[in-house]
């Protein structure tokens, strides 16, 4: 029997079970020579960090920390912008409540670095529906340096941080920088699962999207530019009934004409949740932003998830074998490809060999977990950020909620 009197299903599978095989293989090839560098006191193996394309940074940077609620590590991470190399910083640190817990946290810091630029805004002000933008409109508001840096709560940089993200923007053509970050599970078994999330889908999606030649990003991690840029699109006002600010601020740079820049540098964020429920709300909360900034882009994630390809192209080969051994053959091909590349994704990404084989088990279960909340995303029009239940839309359906409501990572 020839391979011609395959169905049209059959032909779909097959073609749809090479292209998951085909993105594996990108990504466990494309991971390494981004991950080699140092992280938060990690050192990788391979060259240290090289500097910057600029010998200089940039001279003045104010940096917008907007906080709400407490962290467990929220001191340890906002120290790491207290210890930079950068010659000249401004901190503002933002809150919307008095109550709030994270001011004994920046009131700690201004203790132990009495020395250094470190301001608290404590400003209740709300402009629109974006509580975290009302917060960097408040703080904008007393940065005095030319180059704004915004950067969340829960991440962890290294000493050259600023140096190195800010001195892309001495070439005029340069809008905005950004930089990925890879993932810290802290404390429990579902803060591992969504750390892969983040190290094992959502970084090497974008490093193969970037290295395809898209520029269309921007991560709330980091988000430098120039106080010109920001005046020019209209502030973070521009942003305050916007849903994903951070890839809308992006956008309107992009607008004006200006690159996007995709910094070397790899900064550290806290994966904190402690149950499935957190941890799948935050998640689906990602995945109906990208739905709702690209629903093309969106719709043809499902191809990016590994282990359920592999398990259709696994069924396939043997449902293939006795009547058309050329399809069968093609098939075993493609899912021991991709099995490979998948563990050596897996591999690169493991800080250690402790914790590749500790996590190796949970690579299936993130896999299927990315599937089916793919399919969940693709319906709904809400997602809850901080405790506020917001329309994809972009309004906030509901804007009061306690400080430790709200605080379920950025």
């Amino acid at each position: 029997m020839t391979a011609h009197t395959l169905s049209l299903f059959q032909w779909l599978l097959i073609v749809l079970c090479c292209a998951a095989t085909i993105y594996a293989v990108l990504a466990a090839v494309a991971m390494p020579r981004f991950t080699r560098r140092s992280l938060n006191g990690e050192r990788h193996a391979g060259k240290p960090r090289a500097r910057s394309m600029l010998s200089e940074p940039v001279a003045s940077v104010s940096v917008l920390k907007p906080l709400c609620g407490m962290e467990p590590h929220l001191f340890k991470n906002l120290a790491t912008f207290c210890e930079q190399t950068h010659p000249c910083v401004q901190l503002l640190f933002g809150v919307s409540s008095a109550a709030d817990p994270a001011i004994a946290v920046v009131r700690r810091l201004q203790k132990k670095y009495p020395r250094h630029d470190i301001a608290l805004i404590d400003d209740p002000r709300v402009y629109g529906s974006n509580l975290k933008v009302s917060n960097l409109i408040n703080m904008a508001r007393n940065a005095r340096h030319d180059v704004i840096v915004v950067a969340d709560s829960d991440i962890a940089v290294e000493p050259d941080y600023l140096e190195q993200v800010t001195a892309p923007l001495a070439d005029p053509r340069v809008g905005i920088v950004t930089c990925l970050y890879r993932a810290r599970s802290i404390g429990s078994y579902w803060s591992r699962v969504g750390a892969l999330f983040i190290d094992e889908w959502f970084a090497p999606s974008v490093r193969i999207a970037h290295a395809g030649g898209s520029r269309g990003f921007g991560f709330g991690a980091t988000l430098a530019l120039r106080r010109s840029t920001l005046d020019d699109i209209g502030g973070f006002e521009a942003l305050k009934n916007c849903l994903a600010d951070d890839y809308l601020l992006a956008e309107h740079t992009r607008r004006l004409g200006l690159e996007t820049v995709l910094s070397p540098v790899t900064v550290a964020t806290d994966v904190i949740e402690r149950g499935f429920i957190p941890l799948w709300t935050r998640e689906m909360r990602w995945l109906r932003t990208i739905r709702s900034v690209n629903p093309a882009g969106f719709a043809f994630l499902f191809v990016t998830f590994t282990s359920p390809w592999l398990l259709v192209g696994a069924l396939l080969a043997l449902s293939l074998h006795a009547h058309h051994p050329g399809a069968a053959l093609t098939m075993t091909i493609s899912t021991l490809s991709g099995l490979v590349a998948r563990v050596a994704l897996h591999a690169r990404e493991a800080r250690a060999g402790r914790t590749f084989w500790r996590d190796l088990s949970l690579v299936p279960l993130r896999d299927g977990l990315l599937a089916l909340q793919w399919l969940g995303a693709a319906f709904g029009s809400q997602v809850v950020w901080r405790g506020a239940r917001m329309s994809i839309a972009n309004r906030v359906e509901a804007r009061t909620a306690s400080i430790m409501e709200m605080s379920d990572g950025g």
